[in-house]
């Protein structure tokens, strides 16, 4: 354990971050007077413009107060193909928008919040990619607001092995969904339930990399008892830039991270209060995802 912890503390130093600093979840970048249409407009073009590519948006919930845009680039796809434990569900960064009293609130999902909980125990030497990765995205959005700490806080050193506390999973302790006699037959079975809303489901985005037999589904869970209408109502329609849930499919084996992690790990103020308000929804996403997945 102490080596470990040494090892962490020498990747925070190659990424100039101070082992007791806090990073937040996210940033609030602006609150504006326009629509989502219209902000999100604004947004989508400067990203395309700094070279990222748009892959996927979507309402959570259905609900036409939220939107979340997705994108990457092929530095960030790259990059999260050095990490074989599960690195592709890093290669995707979020913006949400979020409107209330007539006012649009514009967020970011921190890029070195997530990078440091997925890779942070995985990395060797990419530490000035990933800082260079994250200071380019973040630029886009200072064009438009300031960029805020948002969403709760933890500290530099607990990211890489986060778990909300005792006997809850870590990142390395994913949810097994199923394995398959091929990637490609796993690539085919989840694209088709996709296709097809299974689970009242809704295809957000995927990132496939055939020659490295990974691939990524951005899942929306729309189903109004079980999905994103029932628990983003209790936990915080504030924070949806962590949005939407992943599969992730390596060679044969199709996950997704432990419900039970992911959701604290992108909701840091939940009381445990809240979070037994919601006990039965890590569960419930997974059976959404096993849908997902049968023949």
């Amino acid at each position: 354990m102490m080596r470990k912890l040494l090892l962490i503390i020498l990747v925070l130093s190659a990424l100039q971050i101070d082992a007791q600093e806090t990073l937040s979840p996210y940033f609030k970048v602006a609150e504006v007077d326009a629509s989502i249409a219209d902000a999100s407009a604004q947004i989508k073009d400067a990203i395309t413009a700094d070279g990222f590519d748009v892959i996927g948006e979507y309402h959570p919930a259905q609900n036409e107060d939220l939107f979340v845009v997705c994108f990457t680039s092929d530095e960030l796809k790259n990059l999260s193909l050095q990490f074989n434990d599960r690195g592709a569900l890093a290669s995707v960064l979020k913006t949400a928008f979020v409107k209330k009293d007539g006012k649009v609130t514009i967020t970011l999902l921190n890029p070195e919040y997530m990078f440091l909980a997925y890779w942070g125990e995985q990395l060797n030497g990419q530490e000035k990619m990933l800082v260079a990765i994250s200071e380019k995205a973040k630029n886009i959005f200072k064009k438009f607001g300031t960029l805020e700490n948002y969403g709760g806080e933890e500290k530099a050193e607990d990211l890489p092995h986060y778990h909300y506390m005792m006997m809850m999973p870590y990142f390395d302790e994913p949810d097994e969904l199923a394995t398959f006699d091929s990637f490609e037959e796993g690539l085919e079975i989840i694209r088709n339930n996709l296709n097809k809303g299974k689970g009242n489901t809704h295809k957000v985005y995927e990132q496939v990399f055939p020659d490295k037999q990974v691939a990524v589904f951005g899942v929306g869970l729309w189903d109004e008892e079980t999905g994103e209408g029932h628990f983003l109502e209790i936990v915080g329609q504030g924070h949806i830039a962590n949005m939407p849930y992943e599969i992730i499919l390596q060679g044969k084996e199709a996950t997704m991270l432990a419900g039970k992690y992911r959701i604290a790990l992108y909701w840091p103020e939940l009381t445990m209060g809240t979070f037994m308000k919601i006990k039965s929804t890590p569960g419930e996403i997974e059976d959404t995802m096993e849908v997902l997945t049968e023949k």
